[in-house]
C-alpha cells in the first residue's frame, strides 16, 4: 500500500465531479420525497462509507423521516469482501410497522447489503428498499438490486465522497478512481 500525503496524486481519473454528484442526489432526494410523502419512514446510514451521500440526500427530502445509523462490515482494509458480515453498531429503534430505506454509499458484490436486508426483514417492517449512490453491477454475486441509485458505474476501485480505501479519501469532494499502484502489493 502507497498513500501519498497528497490525495489527488492517488487519483487516476475523476469519474463523478462534485456537480455531477450534487445535481444526481438532488433528483433522488426529490423522487424519494414523493414516494414517502405520507409514510413513517425511517432512514438507516450505513456506516461509514454512507454518511456524506446520507446527509445531502436527507437535506434534498422535503417529508418526515427519521434517521437511524448503522455500522456494517464485510472488507476490513481489503479491497474484496471477505464473505463475513460483521455489525460493529445496530439501530436503536424498532422497525416494525415502518417504511425502511437503507442509505449505502455502494453496491457491488452485494453479499452485504443482501445480509443487512435478511436481517432487518425479519423485524418485520412496513416496507423495505435501498438506495445507493453508485451501483457495480458486474461484480454482483447475489439476486439483489438496489430500488433508486445514483450512479451505475464500471468495476474500478473508487475513493471520495464516503468511499475509501483503507480509512483514507472519503473527504474528496468528487469521486475517483484510485490508482492500481495505491493498493497492490
Amino acid at each position: 500500500m502507497r498513500i501519498s500525503t497528497n490525495m489527488q496524486d492517488d487519483i487516476k481519473k475523476v469519474l463523478l465531479t462534485e456537480e455531477q454528484i450534487k445535481k444526481r442526489v438532488k433528483e433522488m432526494g426529490e423522487q424519494l420525497s414523493k414516494e414517502y410523502m405520507d409514510k413513517r419512514v425511517i432512514l438507516i446510514c450505513i456506516l461509514k462509507g454512507a454518511a456524506p451521500f446520507f446527509t445531502d440526500l436527507v437535506r434534498e427530502m422535503d417529508c418526515q423521516l427519521e434517521f437511524e445509523f448503522m455500522s456494517i462490515s464485510s472488507y476490513g482494509n481489503s479491497t474484496k469482501t471477505s464473505g463475513i458480515v460483521r455489525i460493529a453498531k445496530d439501530v436503536d429503534i424498532s422497525l416494525t410497522d415502518r417504511h425502511v430505506l437503507i442509505v449505502e454509499d455502494i453496491m457491488d458484490s452485494g453479499l452485504t447489503l443482501k445480509h443487512l436486508t435478511q436481517l432487518l426483514s425479519s423485524r418485520n417492517p412496513a416496507s423495505m428498499k435501498i438506495a445507493c449512490l453508485l451501483d457495480k453491477k458486474e461484480r454482483r454475486e447475489c439476486d439483489i438490486t438496489p430500488d433508486y441509485c445514483g450512479f451505475e458505474i464500471e468495476n474500478e476501485f473508487v475513493v471520495g465522497y464516503g468511499l475509501d480505501f483503507a480509512g483514507y479519501y472519503r473527504n474528496l469532494k468528487y469521486i475517483g478512481v484510485l490508482k492500481e499502484s495505491v493498493y497492490s502489493e
